[in-house]
């Protein structure tokens, strides 16, 4: 079929669109022709630190997409010629945009094996967008850190950190009847698009935020802990370990934390805080069964997405597109058209 430009890190900050070939199909592969594909903010760091350890090198990326079934091979008979589809990037045996291979940010993406996991391509409803479909996997992480925290409809919640998946988390929350949501940005910009979206907003260093949460969730004075707010679950979603500190230092008595945002360097806590709260804390990492529910989710048309996406690009304007993806103050999901 010729060959295709695939976005590829070659260094520290050094991403090419390098001409590769157009990939051939196994007899358990499936070839999508790529609608359009996000830039996620692992993608950003990859690029930071010139690659995943471990990763191909080059290394491929881009793994947020939609598209349409191109090609299909013959030992697959669940997926056919021009079905609309998403792709589970992180199953095992196709490690789309990780693993160095095989990335999304081109016309065509590879699914390798469609046998073994067949649930690695899942059909886009006739209603939803590939915009829509695009927004499936960064969704899924965030309904993942929210069904790690147990998330109960009269839960009180705050949401540390406005991107993409702190967003998406809210959306969420207010999908499952959560209705008393604060989430805390630096950026204007995302927490305008908080506001829309029927979350609180919380200018971080605007203010006292425990003085805020106090007023807004209650006060809550159980013994050993002293006057704390009456939040019940805190979402982590920056990777910044001062924000985490933060968060252990707000903490009523057994309020729980989940940690989402990937933290790059250790973190210090409060332990004496943490042993006298006994707060719980969990880690939430990838969608080991979310994807399809958020298809059903964005499917119920009870959550609005458009918000999230600020930016398009043409692939041929991939660079253009990633340092917008850097400026947090303007972008949020930035997406790129690959037929373009």
């Amino acid at each position: 079929m010729g060959t295709m430009p695939l976005a590829r890190i070659h260094g520290v900050n050094d991403i090419r669109l390098d001409r590769v070939d157009v990939p051939a199909i196994p007899s358990t592969g499936v070839l999508i022709e790529v609608s359009l594909c996000g830039i996620c903010g692992s993608d950003l760091s990859y690029a930071k630190f010139g690659g995943l350890p471990g990763a191909a090198s080059p290394m491929a990326i881009g793994h947020e997409f939609s598209g349409v079934v191109k090609e299909v091979g013959a030992d697959v008979q669940h997926i056919r010629i021009g079905d609309r589809v998403v792709v589970n990037p992180d199953s095992p045996k196709n490690k789309i945009g990780s693993n160095g291979l095989v990335g999304a940010f081109a016309p065509y993406v590879l699914v390798s094996d469609a046998v073994t996991d067949p649930s690695a391509i899942i059909p886009l409803p006739a209603n939803l967008s590939f915009e829509q479909g695009a927004m499936v996997e960064p969704l899924s992480v965030a309904m993942h850190g929210i069904n790690r925290c147990k998330l109960q409809p009269e839960d009180k919640l705050v949401i540390m950190g406005a991107g993409p998946i702190g967003l998406g988390a809210g959306l969420v929350a207010r999908y499952y009847g959560v209705e008393n949501i604060v989430i805390v940005d630096l950026s204007e910009k995302r927490l305008e698009v908080a506001a829309q979206l029927g979350l609180m907003p919380f200018k971080a260093g605007g203010g006292d935020l425990k003085a805020f949460l106090i007023e807004t969730h209650g006060a809550n004075t159980e013994v050993g802990v002293g006057v704390q707010p009456d939040t019940d679950v805190y979402l982590e979603a920056t990777g910044v370990g001062a924000v985490f500190q933060q968060i252990i230092e707000l903490g009523k008595r057994h309020a729980r934390a989940v940690i989402i945002g990937v933290h790059i360097n250790p973190a210090e806590i409060n332990m004496i805080k943490l042993l006298m709260s006994e707060m719980s804390i969990t880690a939430a990492m990838s969608y080991p069964t979310e994807l399809p529910d958020v298809i059903e989710m964005l499917n119920s048309g009870k959550v609005d997405v458009s918000p999230l996406i600020t930016h398009h690009y043409p692939l041929s304007e991939f660079h253009q597109a990633f340092s917008q993806a850097q400026n947090q103050e303007e972008a949020i999901k930035v997406l790129i058209d690959c037929q373009s």
